[in-house]
């Protein structure tokens, strides 16, 4: 770069920075403003902005909730329709990332669970898909009206606490399907002496993505800081928290899902067995070699 280019350069940043300054020191709060503490309070138990939906007042992240779950569908139908009939061997960029992705859930199911891992590997990947999306989602910054005329961003799904307990308690269904189809009774029990499992995975889910929020809200509020650094903040929290919470709830579903889908001791002697034709308790001799074996040695 030469002396005049870059002489240029630091004088285009520095008229930045003073613009930015003088931002921050001339622009004065909205009248009316929410306090800092009703806006957070309002971010974790959404007591005042509702969204009117068919007539009933909802949480805001009811309608993000609904908005990913159609848009998921929608991408899937068009995928399916459009995009896989027309894959090839050698996969183009578009066929290489969903490739990608699918090979990653299915390859941490077969990791976490070598027994039993069909089902599990298309329920984490659904799960993971939703969580990553619904996540970044609130990075697009749709609107909507609140009962009291004001418009706001909606949120990401899993911000509010009801959707965070959903999808742990129906992961922990799944983990306990594994154990009913893997081991009968049995597995009901190991996976019922987890009891906890559903609420730590809610709680980590809503108190990771929440987080992102308020530290985003806190940011907004003050004017000094309200000026380029919550682009920053906001794209990189929701980032790292939707890779983060897309792999450790799906981590910690095959993992469970694995150790009560595994056979028991008795399962698996008896499955050996079956497979060499030795002779043991689980698998006995059939009746007709019993004979023979009796008159050879009479």
């Amino acid at each position: 770069m030469s002396k005049k280019k870059r002489i240029t350069f630091i004088i285009v940043w520095l008229l930045l920075i003073a613009a930015i300054t003088a931002g921050v020191f001339l622009t004065s709060p909205a009248k009316g403003e929410e306090s800092i503490q009703t806006t957070m309070r309002d971010a974790v138990l959404h007591g005042t902005n509702k969204i009117d939906f068919f007539g009933i007042e909802v949480n805001p992240a009811m309608i993000s909730a609904i908005s990913v779950t159609a848009i998921l569908l929608i991408a899937a139908a068009i995928i399916r329709i459009v995009a896989i009939p027309r894959f090839k061997t050698v996969p183009g960029k578009f066929q290489a990332v969903i490739e990608s992705a699918v090979e990653f859930f299915d390859n941490l199911a077969k990791t976490n669970s070598p027994h039993r891992n069909t089902f599990l590997g298309a329920y984490i990947f659904s799960a993971g898909t939703y969580i990553f999306i619904g996540t970044l989602f609130e990075l697009t910054g749709f609107e909507a009206i609140t009962t009291q005329g004001m418009p706001m961003s909606l949120p990401a799904p899993l911000s509010d606490i009801n959707a965070a307990i959903m999808l742990g308690c129906l992961s922990y269904l799944v983990i306990l399907s594994g154990g009913i189809v893997g081991n009968g009774i049995r597995g009901i029990g190991r996976t019922l002496k987890d009891f906890s499992l559903p609420i730590s995975m809610s709680f980590r889910l809503f108190g990771a993505l929440l987080s992102g929020a308020l530290v985003t809200e806190l940011v907004y509020h003050y004017i000094s800081l309200s000026f380029i650094l919550p682009v920053v903040v906001a794209v990189l929290f929701t980032l790292l928290h939707a890779l983060i919470q897309t792999y450790v709830l799906t981590m910690l579903t095959a993992l469970f899902y694995g150790e009560v889908s595994e056979p028991s001791e008795k399962k698996k002697k008896r499955e050996k067995h079956k497979k060499t034709g030795e002779n043991s308790p689980y698998n006995p001799k059939p009746t007709n070699e019993l004979y023979e074996s009796i008159e050879e040695k009479g």
